[in-house]
């Protein structure tokens, strides 16, 4: 549950944290901000239900985790005090808080290991790698276009060797992109005494057209004049648009070459 990077500071009053009740009383709870270092919060019995509660212990339990909104703190001289409401926080803004808790939770397990592969101590880890992660909404959405773009996508951050590859191959091990397919037949006729070499232009101006682009694009023959085209995108209108983009350049550079016949049809569509 804990959490190897923790804030330090305290949180601003609005702001939505996750805590782990630790202590429930007749009067309200005291729990631990898990993203924040050493600093705990009170629930104020008020601020537990919209609905009436006899017993307090009805809704809340040690060791629970819940999402709450900061409604006051307090800088004293020998601690610091800060109040949360469980009942101003919307069912929406619940999930959405839990949904990004987990996905932090993750992408620092991903860098923790990194460290124990390197035999570094957290310490480094934050410093080299975490320190850049720490201001983004979501640090796991980095780790995921590295996954896609490879380390560049780190040693762009300012992360250097060799904590940029080590930490692509470790997130490479724990992210899964999802990815979608579409797939299309070219049908590509040529009668001309160069005809192969014809097609063979077109095929190869199809996948150049892609090189430098996140679009995957595979070129397979099932048998002259037909050949399989897959288009592989992270985002289903980006793999329609290539798909037009495809069709579009067949037909310019078979007018172009004169092609005797050709046509690209959809074949199947598949989410992966």
């Amino acid at each position: 549950m804990s959490l190897p990077f923790r804030k330090k500071g305290v949180p601003e009053v609005g702001e939505l944290v996750v805590a782990q009740v630790k202590k429930v009383f007749d009067y309200g709870a005291y729990a631990d901000l898990l993203e924040y270092e050493n600093l705990e919060a009170f629930i104020p019995w008020s601020e537990i239900s919209t609905k009436y509660v006899k017993d307090i212990r009805e809704i809340l339990k040690e060791k629970q985790v819940v999402v709450g909104k900061v409604i006051r703190v307090e800088k004293k001289p020998t601690k610091i005090e800060v109040d949360i409401s469980l009942k101003r926080v919307m069912e929406g803004e619940k999930k959405i808080k839990m949904l990004r808790w987990k996905r932090l939770q993750k992408a620092q397990k991903i860098i923790e290991l990194v460290s124990k592969n390197m035999s570094k101590t957290l310490d480094e880890a934050y410093s080299k790698v975490w320190s850049k992660f720490e201001k983004s909404i979501d640090p796991l959405s980095i780790l995921e276009e590295v996954v896609m773009r490879g380390p560049e996508k780190l040693r762009e951050m300012g992360i250097e060797e060799p904590w940029a590859k080590a930490v692509y191959e470790e997130a490479k091990k724990h992210i899964a992109i999802k990815t979608v397919k579409i797939r299309g037949i070219a049908k590509i006729v040529s009668y001309k005494p160069d005809g192969i070499d014809r097609i063979k232009k077109i095929l190869t101006e199809v996948k150049n057209a892609f090189a430098s682009s996140s679009i995957k694009i595979d070129i397979y023959t099932i048998g002259a004049p037909k050949y399989r085209i897959e288009i592989e995108s992270h985002e289903y209108r980006s793999a329609e648009d290539a798909f037009t983009k495809i069709s579009e350049l067949i037909e310019k550079l078979s007018k172009d070459l004169e092609i005797d016949l050709y046509s690209f049809e959809r074949e199947e569509l598949q989410k992966g």
